[in-house]
C-alpha cells in the first residue's frame, strides 16, 4: 500500500482559521474517494473527545475525522495538554493522563519521549491512509520556542509535507502577519510553503487585488485563496479563544433566554452547540451576576477545575444568584461535567487533584456529593434519560476525574450502561450529568426546550436532527473552500513532496 500524501496547514497566528480549513480538506478528500486522516501532534485545548475506544484526543481532531468520515483514534492526536491551573496542566498521552506538569517542565523534560510518541503516531497514519491532513499550533514563527516545538516546522518535516500558511484577514494586518511569519522561517523551512490562504474575508475582494499582488512579487509565494467569511458556521470551536463566536442572539419576548456561566476554566462548551442551531433560543455568556438577568435556562458546562471555578462562581456573586433564582421558580438549570459537581452539597478534594483545599461547598441545588479521584474516567455511553413523565434513549461521552455519591432525596436522571448516572431535582428544574452531548440529543432537546416555550406562551418546535445539520455543515464548509481555494494546485504539490 502506498503511503499517504500529507499537507499541513499552519496559521499566522492562534485563531486564524486552522481547524476550520483542515476540516474542510477532510471533508474534500472524503468526498473525493480517498481514505483521509486528520492529525495534530500536539493540541492544548480544554475541549475533548473521546473515541470509540473511550480514550480523549482533542475536539478538533475528533470533529475533523467525523468530516472525513471515519473513527476517530489517538494517533490523530497523540499529545494533548490541557491547562488545569495557572502554569500547570494535565498531559494526555495516546489518550491517557500522563502526568501534570509546568511549561518548563514539559518542554525540558518531555520533549524526547513527546517526539518520538509523535513520530510513531505519525508513521502509522501515513501507512494506513490515502491523504494525511496535518494542522500546526500557535505560529511557526515562534523563535523563543522553535529549538524545542513539537507541533509545526519539526513535524512538516518529519513527514515531507508542504506548509499552507494561513491568515486571519478579520483582525487586521494579514500582510504583515504573512510576511513577517515568512520572514522568521529558517530558509529550508520557509521552501516548505507552497502558498498562503487569506481567511475569514469580507466585502470585495477586487479591493484586495493589489495586496495579493504586492504580496507574491515581494514574497515569491502565491496566494492559493481567499476564503470569505462563511456566516452561521457551526463546526466545533478548538479553544476558548473561539468561544466569542458561539454567542447568538434573536429577539422577541417569545425566545428562550439560555445563560452559560463562562468561568476560568470553562471545558467543553461544545456541548451547548445545538442550543445555538435552535431559531428561536437566545444564548449569552455570562461572567458575573450583573449579567445574569432572569434566563429561563442557565448552563453551567464542564470545567477543567471544578473548585476554583465554583469559588469563581462565588465571588462573583453568581452562586447565590442561580441559587436565589432556582428557589423562586424562576430558571431552569443543566449542570454538565463540572457544571453537575458544582450543583451538589459538596466537592472534596482529597488527593489535591486540583487545589489544596481539601472540600468546598457546592450550590446544594442537587442531593448528591463529589469526590476528586486520581483516575480518570473517559467513555462514551448511553442509556435511557427519564424526564417530564418520558424516557428518552441518550448517548454521549463522559470525562472526569470525579465521582459523585447519592444522598437523601436522590433521583438519577440517568439509567447508563446498567448504573445511575446524574441527577435531578424533585420538580426536574434542576438537571445535572457527567454525559457530555446531552442536548445532541435531538428528542430529549426538542422536549426540554418545548416545555419553555409552552411554558412562554411559544410555538413548538418539532425534532431536528443535529447530526445531519453537521454533516451539511460539513459539506457546506468543503463546497465553499472549494470554491475559493485552488484545491488541485495544492495536491499537485502534495504528490511533487512525496517524490523528493
Amino acid at each position: 500500500m502506498a503511503r499517504a500524501l500529507p499537507v499541513m496547514f499552519q496559521g499566522t497566528h492562534s485563531d486564524a482559521g486552522k481547524s476550520v480549513i483542515a476540516t474542510a480538506f477532510c471533508r474534500m478528500f472524503a468526498q473525493d474517494g480517498w481514505k483521509t486522516a486528520p492529525f495534530k501532534s500536539q493540541n492544548m485545548s480544554l475541549n475533548s473527545y473521546v473515541t470509540p475506544d473511550g480514550k480523549e484526543i482533542g475536539r478538533a481532531q475528533g470533529i475533523q475525522a467525523e468530516a472525513a468520515g471515519v473513527a476517530a483514534r489517538v494517533e490523530m492526536n497523540p499529545i494533548l495538554i490541557k491547562p488545569s491551573r495557572d502554569h500547570e496542566s494535565q498531559i494526555v498521552v495516546l489518550g491517557k493522563p500522563y502526568a501534570n506538569m509546568q511549561a518548563f517542565a514539559y518542554r525540558n523534560e518531555f520533549f524526547d519521549q513527546g517526539l518520538a510518541v509523535i513520530r510513531q503516531s505519525l508513521e502509522t497514519l501515513m501507512n494506513e491512509y490515502d491523504r494525511l491532513v496535518i494542522e500546526g499550533a500557535g505560529s511557526p514563527a515562534e523563535v523563543n520556542l522553535n529549538d524545542r516545538e513539537l507541533v509545526n516546522m519539526r513535524i512538516a518535516r518529519l513527514a515531507n509535507a508542504p506548509v499552507v500558511l494561513i491568515g486571519d484577514i478579520e483582525r487586521g494586518g494579514v500582510f504583515a502577519s504573512l510576511v513577517g511569519t515568512l520572514s522568521l522561517l529558517e530558509p529550508e523551512d520557509r521552501k516548505r510553503v507552497i502558498g498562503v490562504i487569506i481567511n475569514k474575508f469580507r466585502g470585495d475582494v477586487s479591493l484586495l487585488k493589489p495586496g495579493l499582488d504586492w504580496f507574491e512579487q515581494h514574497t515569491g509565494v502565491p496566494v492559493l485563496g481567499v476564503v470569505p467569511y462563511l456566516p452561521d458556521l457551526t463546526i466545533d470551536a478548538e479553544d476558548s479563544l473561539s468561544l466569542e463566536r458561539f454567542a447568538s442572539s434573536v429577539g422577541g419576548e417569545e425566545a428562550i433566554d439560555i445563560a452559560v456561566i463562562r468561568y476560568p476554566k470553562i471545558a467543553n462548551f461544545t456541548d451547548i452547540d445545538p442550543l445555538l442551531a435552535e431559531p428561536d433560543c437566545r444564548v449569552r455568556l455570562v461572567t458575573h451576576a450583573g449579567e445574569l438577568g432572569e434566563p429561563d435556562v442557565i448552563v453551567l458546562p464542564g470545567s477543567k477545575n471544578t473548585i476554583e471555578d465554583l469559588i469563581y462562581m462565588k465571588k462573583r456573586g453568581l452562586a447565590s444568584c442561580i441559587v436565589s433564582l432556582v428557589n423562586e421558580g424562576k430558571a431552569r438549570v443543566v449542570g454538565l461535567c463540572g457544571g453537575y459537581q458544582m450543583l451538589g452539597a459538596v466537592i472534596r478534594d482529597p488527593y489535591g487533584v486540583e487545589t489544596p483545599l481539601l472540600e468546598v461547598k457546592g450550590l446544594g441545588l442537587l442531593p448528591m456529593e463529589t469526590t476528586l479521584e486520581r483516575t480518570k474516567i473517559t467513555i462514551r455511553s448511553e442509556g435511557v434519560l427519564t424526564w417530564g413523565g418520558e424516557r428518552f434513549a441518550v448517548q454521549g461521552y463522559e470525562i472526569h476525574m470525579g465521582r459523585s455519591a447519592p444522598l437523601s432525596g436522590y433521583a438519577p436522571l440517568i439509567e447508563a450502561d446498567g448504573r445511575h448516572e446524574g441527577a435531578k431535582h424533585s420538580d426536574e428544574r434542576v438537571l445535572g450529568t457527567y454525559m457530555h452531548d446531552l442536548f445532541h440529543n435531538d428528542a430529549f432537546r426538542t422536549a426540554f426546550l418545548n416545555a419553555i416555550r409552552r411554558e412562554k406562551g411559544a410555538p413548538l418546535h418539532g425534532a431536528v436532527s443535529f447530526h445531519t445539520r453537521k454533516e451539511a455543515m460539513f459539506d457546506r464548509l468543503a463546497a465553499h473552500v472549494r470554491e475559493h481555494v485552488d484545491v488541485g494546485r495544492i495536491e499537485q504539490m502534495m504528490r511533487q513532496f512525496q517524490r523528493l
